[in-house]
């Protein structure tokens, strides 16, 4: 007995979980894995195209080309390009021969437009970060703190357990006592169960996590419709006739009235506001997506944590409407999974109590230790 003894002592001492020799403070994420492919895609993609379209204009220069009359020499050209792309007007006439103008000027910002909206695209992030991230840090620390501190409290009940059992002479009396100290709940550790209770009556985090999702689609949804719009008014004319007939020439009378322009970039103009278009039309859906997981618990978590003395948050239907800062706290503790050390833990001995025949005698994490040490034999049956 002595052996096993011994044996059983050292298991429960592994069992305890070590101080963090870090700090978790620096680990923690502070942003879903889904919200962050969404941040990098928006804000990145606009950013490259533009860079791309700059660099191909300062490489390849001027970005029209005109048809000058043949009897104009070459500064003459190049004083009609450069005119003709500073007033960037379309000069035409209507079905009944009216003449009339249209403005093209949007192609000429249209590069500057794409930095406007990663800039507006980088907006929620922000709102995310400074409104929402501090306080989010704090209850994620806070969480995975007492999480582990938890685990931890069980063991070394365990293991007092153990020690009372082995110096007790009534093995009955022993159980006796346990199983009404487990009804009377001297096993709580209240802290945490009541923070979290406390979680599902604030609305903070969920409102700016939800407010910056709204952001978020509502700028996708205003740069597609931005980029129909130019595509229906103006990315189906390259070509436009220029008039330089203004100021001291307007009296030129070897200066023709119009000149056809012809816009050197305009395919790559198309290519970009496709795929911008594109890109964010499919991100749509991941928006919607991310907001709808408020709608419903991540009961997975806190399940396998009922395992532990008294913590029955789900068994008690203490998980009301989903739509509270508990739920959002609960998405961001399973992306940072790997910073709480007790779940691998307590998964484990999860998965060996679904694979065992007789469930009821494995009821908590301190059931199954307490068989593992070796007081099955004395425990009566139920």
């Amino acid at each position: 007995m002595s052996l096993s003894h011994t044996a059983a002592e050292y298991m429960l001492s592994d069992a305890l979980l070590p101080d963090p020799g870090g700090s978790r403070a620096k680990g923690l994420r502070l942003e879903l894995p889904s919200d962050r492919l969404l941040k990098f895609i928006t804000v990145g993609l606009p950013l490259f195209l533009v860079s791309l379209a700059f660099a191909r204009e300062f490489s390849a220069g001027s970005q029209i080309s005109c048809f000058s009359p043949t009897n104009f020499t070459g500064k003459q050209s190049a004083y009609v390009d450069t005119a003709c792309w500073d007033s960037l007007v379309h000069h035409g006439l209507d079905t009944e021969g009216h003449p009339i103008t249209k403005s093209l000027w949007a192609l000429k910002v249209f590069p500057y437009s794409l930095l406007v909206v990663a800039v507006l695209m980088y907006l929620p992030y922000l709102l995310w970060r400074y409104a929402a991230a501090p306080a989010l840090h704090s209850d994620l620390l806070f969480i995975i703190d007492e999480l582990d501190k938890s685990y931890n409290r069980s063991v070394r009940l365990v293991q007092h357990m153990r020690k009372v059992q082995q110096a007790s002479t009534e093995p009955e009396r022993f159980w006796e006592e346990y199983e009404r100290a487990r009804q009377e709940r001297y096993f709580e550790f209240p802290l945490l169960e009541r923070y979290l209770t406390c979680k599902q009556r604030a609305h903070s985090l969920v409102f700016i996590y939800i407010l910056r999702n709204l952001l978020l689609l509502v700028f996708l949804a205003a740069t597609c419709l931005y980029l129909v719009f130019l595509h229906l008014n103006i990315f189906f004319q390259d070509e436009f006739n220029c008039s330089i007939k203004t100021g001291l020439l307007q009296v030129e009378p070897h200066i023709p009235p119009l000149i056809p322009c012809k816009l050197v970039f305009f395919s790559i103009f198309q290519l970009i506001s496709l795929s911008v278009g594109g890109v964010y039309v499919l991100l749509m859906p991941v928006v919607i997506y991310n907001a709808l997981q408020l709608c419903q618990w991540d009961k997975g978590l806190l399940s396998v944590y009922e395992m532990l003395p008294a913590f029955d948050l789900l068994s008690r239907k203490m998980l009301t409407c989903p739509v509270n800062d508990l739920n959002v706290i609960l998405l961001f503790l399973r992306a940072n999974i790997s910073e709480l050390t007790s779940f691998s833990r307590l998964n484990a001995v999860s998965a060996l109590r679904e694979a065992t025949t007789n469930k009821e005698d494995i009821d908590t994490v301190i059931d199954f230790m307490t068989l593992l040490a070796g007081l099955e034999t004395t425990k009566p049956k139920h």
